[in-house]
C-alpha cells in the first residue's frame, strides 16, 4: 500500500506556495487541522520530517523539497490522466498516428496542426513516415491511424477507405556530369543497364515489396526514403525517376538534367486513407480538413 496519496502532495504544494498550514487551508477550502493532521500522518508514515515549523509559517526540509519535487510530476500526470479519460468520453482519441510516405515531410501540415490543437490540445499526435507499400501496411497494422500522402494504390481486399488527393509526375534525371546527360536520344535499357540506378527501399515487413523501373541485373544504390534519393542524383552518384514537383527547382536551375526515356514512369495517385469504422472526433477532423483544402499544392 502506498504512504504518498495525491491528496497529499496537494497538500503540500499548496503549503509551499502559500507559506503556512492556514493559506493551504484556505486556498484548498479544507480546515487547519486536516492540513496539519495530513501533514503529520505522511511524516509518520514515511518516517521523515517534510516541513520545518518556525511558528505559523514552515518551510519545507531537503526530504520535503525532492518530495514535492518529483510529486508535482505525479500531479500532473494525475490532472493530464483525469483530462484524457474525459476526453475519451466525449469521442477524442488520446493518440492520433498519422503516416506519411517519406517523400513528403510533416512540416507542410504545420498549419493544420495548430489548428487541431485549439480543438484538441489534449490528443497527442504521432507522426510517422514509411516508402513504397509501407505506408500501406502500417495502415493495415494500426501502427498509424489515418494516411495522408500513401503513394500508389493500396492492398486488395479492403478494410479502409481511400480517396485520391493528388497525382504524382515523374521525371527521370542525372546530375550535369553524369554520363547519361550527354545522350542526345530517349534512354532505353541498353544505355540505362551500364550505370547505377537508385533507388527507395520498400519499407514493407510483411507485404511483398514493392520495386520500381529496375532491369534484372541492374546495379543499384538503395537508399531509405525519396528525398536521400534526390540528394544522391544530385550527387551525381546515379539515376531515377523522381517526383516533378521535387525536381523542379533543381531542374530550372541546371543542378539536375530532364532526360527523355523510352519507358517513362506512369503518373501516380497519391492517397488520404483510414480503416474502415474508426470514428474517432480527432480522425474525422483530419478527414474533412484534408478533404476541404487543395493537398496538390501543400504536400510539396
Amino acid at each position: 500500500m502506498f504512504r504518498i496519496s495525491l491528496d497529499s502532495l496537494l497538500i503540500i504544494d499548496a503549503i509551499d506556495r502559500g507559506g503556512s498550514f492556514a493559506a493551504a487551508g484556505n486556498e484548498l477550502h479544507k480546515v487547519p487541522s486536516t492540513i496539519s493532521y495530513t501533514v503529520s500522518k505522511l511524516e509518520q508514515d514515511l518516517g521523515v520530517q517534510v516541513f520545518e515549523r518556525q511558528g505559523p509559517k514552515v518551510s519545507l526540509t531537503s526530504a520535503g523539497k525532492e518530495l514535492l519535487k518529483e510529486g508535482r510530476y505525479l500531479l500532473k500526470a494525475a490532472e493530464d490522466l483525469e483530462h484524457r479519460v474525459r476526453r475519451v468520453a466525449s469521442g477524442w482519441e488520446t493518440e492520433l498516428s498519422i503516416g506519411m510516405d517519406s517523400v513528403f515531410s510533416a512540416t507542410a501540415l504545420v498549419e493544420d496542426i495548430t489548428e487541431f490543437y485549439k480543438v484538441a490540445n489534449l490528443t497527442r499526435l504521432r507522426f510517422a513516415q514509411e516508402a513504397l507499400s509501407g505506408s500501406w501496411e502500417a495502415l493495415m497494422d494500426r501502427r498509424v491511424d489515418l494516411l495522408i500522402g500513401a503513394a500508389g494504390e493500396g492492398p486488395s481486399g479492403g478494410g479502409y477507405n481511400a480517396e485520391v488527393i493528388d497525382t504524382i509526375q515523374f521525371v527521370f534525371a542525372v546530375a550535369p556530369n553524369h554520363p547519361l546527360a550527354n545522350v542526345n536520344k530517349p534512354l532505353g535499357k541498353a544505355e540505362l543497364y551500364q550505370h547505377r540506378a537508385i533507388t527507395v527501399s520498400d519499407s514493407v515487413r510483411k507485404m511483398p515489396p514493392r520495386t520500381v523501373g529496375l532491369l534484372f541485373g541492374q546495379e543499384t544504390l538503395a537508399v531509405p526514403n525519396m528525398r536521400t534519393k534526390y540528394e544522391f542524383q544530385l550527387a551525381g552518384l546515379g539515376f531515377g525517376f523522381l517526383p516533378e514537383p521535387l525536381a523542379r527547382d533543381a531542374i530550372s536551375k541546371g543542378l539536375l538534367v530532364e532526360k527523355q526515356v523510352e519507358e517513362p514512369r506512369q503518373p501516380e495517385p497519391i492517397y488520404m486513407a483510414w480503416r474502415s469504422g474508426d470514428a474517432g472526433a480527432g480522425l474525422k477532423w483530419w478527414v474533412d480538413r484534408i478533404k476541404s483544402q487543395n493537398m496538390a499544392a501543400k504536400l510539396w
